[in-house]
């Protein structure tokens, strides 16, 4: 829903988006909920887009999707991405949480998710991870600390030309297809998301707005 909410929205209406999917009543209900990322290719690995639309009811282009009733604070959201899905893997006594005798996983921010402005939750990365105790990635001042790049696999993905998403700088948006024709990959109509009030000047949003990859940055 973060990436294509506003299809979703002119296909369904907004009333059905409303509840897509009713995480707080979920909550509120006593059920357990546990974050994760679809990581499809319409989709992201990325934690931080997943934590800004938990928080803000936004899509990544920035349309509204969800009242507060829907919403998530930030503690809230970051839990369903700790303890929360360390429940569905059965390792509450192991993870998501930073006390002693679980493993030494977290992550040093380029700013702080708790009160940096809310439009900058998506674009927040990890300048230095720690997984069992051990940095398995570093950059910026914590750099030294790095440990080696592993190979990238396969050897033609975009990652070993432009990097992984610390790396990643917007600039400017040029589509392959023209926008003429729907996308040769997913079928995506260029053209109506064009025409619609979805964020096509930003390059940021307009990555998010159209949901897909078929995009050349």
């Amino acid at each position: 829903m973060a990436y294509q909410g506003e299809y979703f929205i002119h296909q369904y209406g907004e009333d059905a988006v409303k509840r897509t999917p009713p995480i707080r009543h979920m909550l509120d209900a006593g059920l357990p909920v546990g974050a994760g990322t679809d990581a499809t290719r319409v989709a992201s690995f990325n934690p931080f887009v997943s934590l800004y639309w938990m928080v803000s009811g936004k899509t990544v282009g920035g349309t509204s999707m969800y009242s507060s009733e829907n919403k998530l604070d930030r503690m809230e959201a970051l839990r369903r991405y700790t303890v929360g899905s360390a429940w569905f893997s059965n390792e509450e006594d192991r993870k998501g949480a930073l006390v002693p005798g679980q493993f030494a996983d977290f992550a040093v921010l380029s700013e702080d998710y708790f009160s940096v402005d809310e439009s900058r939750i998506k674009f927040l990365t990890s300048n230095m991870t720690v997984v069992g105790g051990k940095v398995v990635y570093a950059d910026d001042e914590f750099a030294p600390l790095a440990p080696p790049d592993l190979p990238v696999s396969p050897s033609w993905s975009p990652v070993t030309e432009f990097g992984g998403y610390s790396r990643y700088k917007p600039t400017a948006v040029a589509c392959v297809d023209g926008c003429v024709n729907l996308c040769g990959v997913h079928a995506h109509a260029h053209g109506w998301a064009w025409r619609k009030n979805v964020p096509v000047s930003d390059s940021n949003g307009f990555w998010g707005a159209l949901g897909c990859s078929c995009f050349a940055f």
